[in-house]
């Protein structure tokens, strides 16, 4: 198996934070052409999108499908519960971040330059941003995990994606607070996320990864002013 990516995406530490769970060995490849429109990448997976798991000479792309496939076929302790209520737990703590938290992190990202913020966009996206977590709080089971005592695919789904917006829109807005702090259900998890190993170091990695892409942007802004 090869998995196609870079850990600056939330996906493709989605899928290594998985397999890191699992006792799998699985860490990205880069990218064929060092972009996903390119063409070397484009043959592989024409969706242009990261991650990509190469395996027997076939493609499996979405990282979520990707996470189903390693628990399916690669063996390794398990990535979802036995029980059938708590595996649809941690999936749907996973669709909640894709649909209703993910969404609206491009919103910040746009308006970084306070100079340029469009404030009513802005509140719309800290509102729905906290309905998100809200989502997340109401589904969750006892934890201290999004299901119980152990990380499952959930986690992995949502660990990046708060490490990701903790150095974008915590870090730069007034809006949304920051539900990973203080004494609340997602305090209790990012504080068992981070108390685990094998969680902690891919989401510290992908927090280096985040801080060097937000690094080289606000080079390239100063270059063109």
């Amino acid at each position: 198996m090869k998995l196609y990516g870079a850990l600056a995406s939330p996906y493709v530490a989605r899928v290594v934070m998985f397999a890191r769970i699992k006792g799998l060995e699985l860490e990205p490849a880069g990218i064929p052409g060092d972009s996903p429109r390119s063409a070397e990448y484009l043959a592989i997976n024409p969706i242009g999108k990261i991650p990509s798991l190469a395996v027997d000479g076939q493609c499996i792309a979405e990282s979520e499908v990707i996470c189903e496939y390693l628990e399916d076929a690669a063996g390794g302790r398990p990535g979802l519960p036995s029980d059938p209520l708590q595996r649809a737990t941690s999936r749907l703590t996973g669709r909640i971040v894709d649909l209703y938290i993910a969404t609206q992190v491009s919103t910040f990202f746009r308006q970084m330059n306070p100079a340029n913020r469009d404030q009513q966009q802005l509140d719309e996206a800290a509102a729905a941003l906290e309905k998100g977590f809200g989502y997340l709080e109401h589904f969750m089971g006892p934890g201290p995990f999004c299901v119980a005592d152990q990380p499952t695919l959930g986690d992995c789904a949502a660990a990046p994606y708060f490490m990701l917006i903790k150095k974008t829109v915590f870090a730069n807005f007034e809006r949304p607070a920051d539900p990973t702090s203080g004494d609340g259900r997602l305090a209790r998890w990012w504080q068992a996320v981070m108390g685990n190993e094998d969680c902690r170091s891919v989401v510290d990695a992908y927090g280096a990864a985040v801080d060097a892409f937000m690094q080289a942007m606000a080079a390239r802004t100063q270059g063109r002013s």
